[in-house]
C-alpha cells in the first residue's frame, strides 16, 4: 500500500451552523452532497473534492486539538482572507517563512480546531 493523497479532515462541531459559517463564509468552502449517515453533519468541498467533514451531535474532547495539531489548506487572496477574519472578529497569527516567502495564517475554528492557510509567496501583504 502507498498513500497517494489526503482525502479529508473531520471536525466535531458543538454548533453545526457556526462551524459551517466559518469554513464556508470565511474560508470559502462550499457545502454539497453528503450521504445520509444517520447523524447530523455536513461535507464541505474545495472544488470537486469533499475536503472537510463536519460531525455534529457528539461530545467534544476536553482539549479540542486532541492529537491532531492542525489542518492546513492551500489558499488564495491573503488580503481578502484577512479582511474576512477581521470582519468576523476572528483572531489570527500571520507569519512568513524566511526561506520560501510563503505566507502562513493560523486561526481557530469555532470548536477550537487550529487551521493553517498557506498563501504563495507572491501574494501581497494584507
Amino acid at each position: 500500500m502507498s498513500i497517494v493523497g489526503m482525502n479529508h479532515f473531520t471536525v466535531l462541531a458543538r454548533d453545526l451552523e457556526a462551524t459551517k459559517d466559518f469554513y464556508m463564509g470565511v474560508l470559502g468552502l462550499t457545502e454539497r452532497y453528503r450521504p445520509n449517515l444517520g447523524f447530523p453533519g455536513a461535507w464541505l468541498y474545495a472544488g470537486d473534492a469533499a475536503v472537510l467533514h463536519i460531525v455534529a451531535g457528539r461530545s467534544l474532547p476536553a482539549d479540542p486539538r486532541g492529537v491532531l495539531d492542525h489542518m492546513a489548506f492551500s489558499a488564495t487572496d491573503l488580503p481578502a482572507t484577512v479582511r474576512s477574519l477581521e470582519a468576523k472578529g476572528i483572531r489570527y497569527d500571520l507569519r512568513r517563512q524566511a526561506e520560501s516567502g510563503v505566507w502562513q495564517l493560523f486561526c481557530f475554528d469555532p470548536n477550537g480546531a487550529r487551521v493553517e492557510l498557506d498563501f504563495e509567496a507572491g501574494e501581497p501583504a494584507p
